[in-house]
């Protein structure tokens, strides 16, 4: 390091070689590197411990029989919502589940069975899988 002596109205010139800023840099990454994984930790036990409620996704498969609350978990609708409510969520989720654009089939008879049951052209029970 080299450093030069100034008056108070000379510049200060201060010279590192590569050899001595290679761990600054290094200890500089290591340090934001743990700081970002203490606050992914603390980011993914807050979403943990949230309620079911506030959680995006629903945890679990489908059940054997569907039924009207199912139904509208599938649809992202209240079970009491609209006939054209109904048929707006079922346009918009098979529009991105459709087998024909890379979807699932087992997925789009599930959404279809779930429309008719809510619009009641199919009660509550069996299923086609």
């Amino acid at each position: 390091m080299y450093v030069r002596m100034c008056t108070s109205l000379e510049v200060v010139t201060v010279h590192f070689r590569p050899s001595q800023t290679t761990p600054l840099i290094a200890g500089f990454g290591v340090a934001a590197a743990a700081l970002g994984g203490k606050y992914a930790i603390q980011a993914f036990q807050t979403l943990k411990a949230a309620p079911p409620r506030l959680r995006r996704f629903y945890d679990g498969g489908f059940l054997a029989e569907m039924t009207r609350r199912e139904a509208s978990l599938i649809l992202g609708v209240r079970e009491s919502a609209s006939a054209d409510r109904i048929k707006a969520a079922h346009k918009r989720i098979m529009t991105a589940n459709h087998p024909d654009a890379g979807g699932s089939s087992y997925l789009a008879a599930k959404i279809n069975e779930a429309k008719d049951i809510l619009t009641g052209k199919k009660s509550p029970g069996g299923s086609a899988f």
